[in-house]
């Protein structure tokens, strides 16, 4: 088959946005990342299916991108198709019970806007994520966290198809947890999460996300577009710490720069380009390791082709 009669079936599709060699950059937090392939926008869970059904069949992979947070895309791209999930999987539903109040919330829903939504109804245990900028979903597949909480603290359970469109779900006590990662099978897509929260007073919770709104506007830059921490703390330490200990803050290379509000933030100043965000990144990896001998592991994920490293 053709490359133009694969994209005539996509298209075929109800629900299914197609665009060929799409710029992912408007599409990530720190605006860097060259085109995909096939950019794939699905707007409804039958697309979802039929779409991953077509993929297998003419054997192209495929890769996942939510709200563009934590993510460093390559400048070179990404091979085969990269999905984005829309409009059904951007759903809400609340049911207040005698034990707290559940919300089903799409894997598509912005983590900051259900937040306010929550804090409007009185509705607490999430203020922690206020200032987390990604999806529902993948702020449940990395297990995000902030301010002494993190998502495995109120998922309830997780609804998912697998790469080739079988449902799946997860009850809470089927789930484990670490620091920055759900465990969920390989291969998972999450469309759907239930969160448990708790019944409280609107002026109560508002006070609360406002009061770390203010603490993320005191410690984390603003503009300039960045991807969120680049790096998993240590135990017992913080990578923003260890790189401001090295003397990194302010560094740059080409237009992107260790923050100097924040040394685990990389921002760009315009134009910055993916090989320089990850440049920077080895340095800190490196000179942290030099000095400290602790070797930081990357939050952000690396999604696409990437140049291999001379040695």
């Amino acid at each position: 088959m053709t490359q133009e009669q694969f994209i005539r079936e996509l298209r075929l599709i109800a629900g299914l946005a197609v665009k060929v060699h799409e710029p992912l950059a408007r599409y990530t937090s720190i605006k860097v990342g060259g085109p995909a392939d096939y950019f794939l926008e699905v707007e409804k869970a039958q697309a979802l299916l039929q779409t991953l059904s077509l993929l297998r069949d003419h054997k192209v992979p495929f890769s996942l991108l939510g709200n563009g947070s934590n993510v460093l895309v390559s400048d070179l791209g990404v091979r085969g198709a990269v999905i984005r999930l829309g409009k059904e999987f951007r759903q809400i539903e609340w049911q207040e019970m005698e034990q707290g109040v559940w919300v089903a919330v799409g894997a598509a829903y912005p983590v900051a806007q259900l937040v306010r939504q929550a804090a409007r109804r009185g509705y607490g245990g999430l203020e922690f994520a206020e200032g987390i900028p990604g999806s529902v979903g993948g702020a449940l597949v990395m297990n995000a966290g902030a301010y002494g909480s993190e998502m495995e603290k109120i998922v309830e359970r997780v609804e998912a198809v697998t790469n080739i469109g079988e449902p799946v779900g997860f009850n809470r006590e089927e789930m484990i947890f670490s620091y920055r990662d759900s465990h969920l099978p390989s291969g998972i897509i999450v469309t759907r999460v239930t969160l448990r929260l708790l019944k409280a007073k609107v002026e109560d919770v508002g006070l609360k996300v406002q009061e770390l709104v203010q603490r993320r506007k005191k410690s984390q830059p603003s503009g300039h577009p960045n991807s969120g921490s680049m790096f998993r703390n240590p135990p017992g330490d913080f990578a923003g710490r260890l790189i401001e200990a090295a003397g990194l803050k302010g560094r740059r290379m080409g237009r992107a720069a260790i923050s100097d509000r924040h040394a685990n933030f990389i921002v760009n100043l315009g134009g910055a380009k993916a090989e320089e965000v990850r440049g920077l990144m080895e340095i800190a990896q490196a000179e942290v390791k030099k000095k400290f001998g602790v070797k930081l592991q990357p939050e952000v994920r690396f999604l696409g082709e990437w140049p291999t490293r001379e040695t």
